[in-house]
């Protein structure tokens, strides 16, 4: 009865050691991360707002990548902000529902992205390899049915996987070797057999990580050797400019989460893993958003515009009208947007040239066909 009430007042709360060891350079980091959070945060913002409201990139594409955005701002908000306190105050405490609450936002968040990106290189895929049924595939409704199913999938994964991790006993220690409640770092303290929640989370990791890498990795297999299929020299360049900022933050993404969550417990080394885990809550999650729009033409546009604009209190009402969901006319080819016409060869957009048709079209800022 003694041992029960002591593993049940041990395990009632977690302490979050953080960065504890490094005192010293306290300020220093909490300095060095808030600038990073702040930055990362306006440039995902930045990117919702511009996706939102700018008609020229109500596509299917920038549908994926705001709400890729939207994500990974819930995502960094569970983490990062905790973090920063843990690194001022030296360790945090934080109740055992808390910690248990962060790790299933931080799972169903992180699952959520991962789906997503898997559903983004689908859509590359259908774009690039099947231009000519592209409207017919990538309809309004089935890319709020993809998103759906990618938050669900992510929401139930997380939720099962966390209920197994916390009805782990915690007799052992409290002290949390990391900035946050992460899974090998919480199943490091469980005094009982770990074998089975091991087994669990491989099998989660396997349906969140490695098959949706996998699908991606096969998409693109697919669309480089479309690509390669193109004469033009210019137009192998364009294609390959257009999916060149999704694969590159997939491998970040996929790269950093498989080397944390896809081994034994054996493994684990709690300093490489908060080294590692650094990367892909703080510096990847900044990086995302400069991958995106730096080589993407439709984005530092929209941009432009939007800094240019003289008359925000009618774009105001717009932006609200919107957001309520209050139906806004306008024409399928914007004013402000930059024709077909601009681009030297007669069969392409700025998005992929020489794919003929609807998507063509579509990529010079036409809204996608409701089913």
């Amino acid at each position: 009865m003694v041992l029960l009430q002591r593993n049940l007042t041990l395990s009632s709360e977690f302490i979050i050691l953080g960065f504890g060891d490094l005192a010293e350079l306290q300020i220093f980091f909490f300095g060095l991360f808030l600038i990073m959070h702040l930055v990362t945060l306006a440039g995902h913002m930045t990117i919702v707002l511009i996706t939102l409201f700018d008609s020229c990139l109500q596509t299917p594409m920038y549908f994926f990548l705001r709400n890729l955005s939207t994500i990974e701002i819930c995502y960094i908000l569970v983490i990062v902000p905790n973090m920063l306190a843990s690194i001022l105050s030296g360790s945090q405490r934080m109740p055992f529902l808390g910690c248990a609450l962060q790790m299933h936002l931080f799972i169903s968040l992180g699952g959520a992205e991962c789906f997503l990106l898997a559903v983004m290189a689908y859509d590359r895929f259908v774009a690039i390899c099947k231009p000519l049924h592209y409207t017919f595939i990538v309809t309004r409704t089935a890319c709020v049915q993809m998103l759906a199913l990618a938050c669900i999938s992510g929401f139930a994964l997380s939720l099962t996987l966390t209920t197994l991790i916390f009805l782990l006993p915690f007799c052992q220690s409290h002290k949390i070797n990391h900035f946050f409640c992460d899974i090998p770092a919480v199943l490091f303290l469980a005094c009982s057999d770990t074998q089975a929640n091991e087994i669990a989370v491989f099998l989660v990791c396997l349906l969140i990580l490695l098959i949706p890498f996998l699908l991606i990795l096969l998409s693109y297999g697919f669309i480089i050797t479309a690509i390669l299929r193109i004469h033009s020299a210019e137009g192998r360049s364009k294609a390959f400019s257009t999916c060149a900022g999704h694969l590159l933050v997939s491998l970040l993404h996929y790269g950093c989460a498989i080397f944390i969550y896809i081994r034994p417990r054996s493994c684990y080394t709690p300093e490489q893993d908060k080294i590692v885990s650094l990367i892909y809550t703080n510096v990847t999650p900044m990086l995302y958003p400069m991958i995106y729009s730096l080589r993407n033409k439709e984005v530092k546009g929209a941009l432009k515009r939007l800094l240019e604009r003289h008359d925000w209190t009618r774009w105001w009402s717009h932006a609200r009208e919107r957001g309520m969901g209050v139906h806004v006319q306008e024409p399928i080819w914007s004013s402000h947007c930059t024709p077909c016409s601009s681009v030297p060869h007669p069969e392409g957009c700025s998005e992929v040239l020489q794919v003929p048709g609807p998507y063509r079209a579509l990529s010079c800022g036409q809204r996608w066909n409701k089913p």
